[in-house]
């Protein structure tokens, strides 16, 4: 609007200068010309109305702009930190399944090694009992440790707790193995059917029975043998533990035994599971 009326005054004021009485044809002349300059004038001013807007929709794109650019900026800083920390974490996971096959190597090996122990000495104590396994005795593997078990009549006349001669016979070759394998721990069990005890003096019952039966192979071993005591245990299981369920004849035989449990020293295994 400014413009319009500049050019209505310049227009006016040049009218006024000349001080000349206009002919109609030139008085037509400068009203077209002010027509066409305010014609002019208003085509500028919707320019400068759309330049205007243009410039604020533009300011706008730009803060809008600015806004996406600092968010994504932002992202990319929390996904470059979270990219940094998983790369560490993934880093850290490497190593210690490294470690962990590592030790899983160890143990198998440690394992291979116990298993072929005691095969070993299954295979050496079968064939330094081989005239007795048919008197009662049986070497077996169970569980990774060596069971040699003696029935009762192999070792004590019935209702004894003395091993007799031949019972002592098997023990001594049994403890020519033991003697030779440092590395073995050993347990005795004792073991019982489940009739009651009677008329057996001192001992009470099975657990009598089944104890007191352990500790004379126990001692068998240690004072006569020379079995070190320190890698012995004695323990009673009385009839609590049967190998047969049956009650027939052949089945409390079975169940009335001494057990010797052969264990390889494991300390090797032990420290590395513990690790």
């Amino acid at each position: 609007m400014k413009i319009k009326y500049y050019l209505i005054a310049a227009l006016f004021c040049a009218t006024l200068h000349s001080c000349v009485v206009l002919s109609p044809k030139k008085y037509k002349s400068l009203v077209a010309e002010r027509d066409s300059l305010l014609t002019r004038s208003s085509s500028l001013e919707a320019q400068v109305a759309s330049l205007q807007a243009d410039t604020m929709h533009l300011h706008r794109q730009i803060a809008e702009l600015q806004g996406n650019y600092a968010t994504l900026n932002t992202n990319y800083n929390k996904l470059n930190d979270n990219y940094s920390n998983s790369s560490t974490k993934v880093s850290q996971l490497s190593s210690d399944l490294q470690k962990r096959e590592q030790r899983l190597k160890e143990v198998e090996e440690a394992l291979k090694k116990r298993d072929a122990a005691t095969n070993a000495l299954k295979d050496k104590l079968q064939q330094a009992l081989l005239g007795f396994q048919n008197s009662g005795l049986t070497v077996d593997i169970r569980d990774g440790k060596v069971y040699v078990s003696l029935a009762d009549k192999l070792l004590f006349p019935s209702g004894s707790i003395i091993i007799d001669d031949r019972g002592k016979q098997a023990l001594k070759q049994l403890a020519v193995v033991l003697n030779k394998e440092t590395e073995i721990n050993m347990a005795v069990e004792g073991h019982t059917d489940d009739k009651k005890v009677h008329n057996l003096g001192q001992i009470k019952d099975n657990w009598d029975l089944s104890v007191l039966r352990a500790t004379s192979v126990t001692r068998y071993l240690t004072e006569v043998e020379n079995v070190d005591p320190k890698r012995l245990t004695a323990t009673g299981k009385s009839q609590y533990q049967p190998v047969d369920p049956g009650t027939t004849p052949d089945a409390l035989a079975k169940n009335r035994r001494i057990e010797i449990v052969l264990t390889p020293k494991l300390d090797e295994l032990y420290n590395l599971i513990k690790q």
